[in-house]
């Protein structure tokens, strides 16, 4: 029985001695939405948009000036002009309301796809940098949404972000 027992045993020691040794894993956490704040990508993007869209915002606000005007007329002068007149005034004033509602809707539409568009492009640089970064450092995973505790020595926002700056100031927009 003793001999069973230590034949068990030396086979026992000899498995645990084969057995390759397990490496660390290392694990990442990036904060996106930091990401997306502070990213110059991101800020340079919010940047160009209202540059894009600001003279379609000025036209807007005139027209609902103009709209303005011509209602302080109506109410103002409306008394003392003739029926004609303020009913032509008055259909003026419904012209340029739909005109108005027609022209926020389709501004607003068009700022939500080229946000969207942006918002993809931004997404992708960031995954990228990630990667490569998680790759350069040797990370085995790198966990984003859905964290809800990441201790400050497996948080790696800063490296990724410091990355994406380096890519913006190489021109890598």
């Amino acid at each position: 029985m003793k001999l069973i027992y230590s034949m068990l045993t030396g086979v026992a020691a000899l498995a645990m001695v084969a057995m390759p040794a397990q490496a660390e894993t290392r694990v990442g956490v990036v904060n996106t939405v930091r990401l997306m704040e502070e990213a110059p990508q991101a800020k340079a993007a919010q940047s160009n948009i209202e540059t894009e869209f600001a003279p379609r915002e000025k036209e807007l606000l005139a027209l609902q000036n103009e709209i303005r005007s011509l209602e302080d007329k109506l109410s103002r002068d409306g008394a003392v002009m003739s029926e004609k007149q303020s009913g032509e005034l008055e259909r003026d004033i419904l012209s340029k309301r739909r005109e108005l509602k027609r022209t926020q809707d389709e501004f607003r539409d068009d700022l939500n796809i080229r946000k969207n568009e942006v918002l993809s492009t931004l997404q992708r640089q960031m995954y990228d940098a990630t990667v490569s970064l998680a790759k350069e450092k040797q990370f085995d995973v790198i966990l984003g949404q859905g964290v809800v505790y990441a201790n400050d020595t497996v948080d790696i926002t800063d490296q990724v972000l410091e990355k994406l700056k380096q890519e913006f100031k190489g021109g890598g927009k």
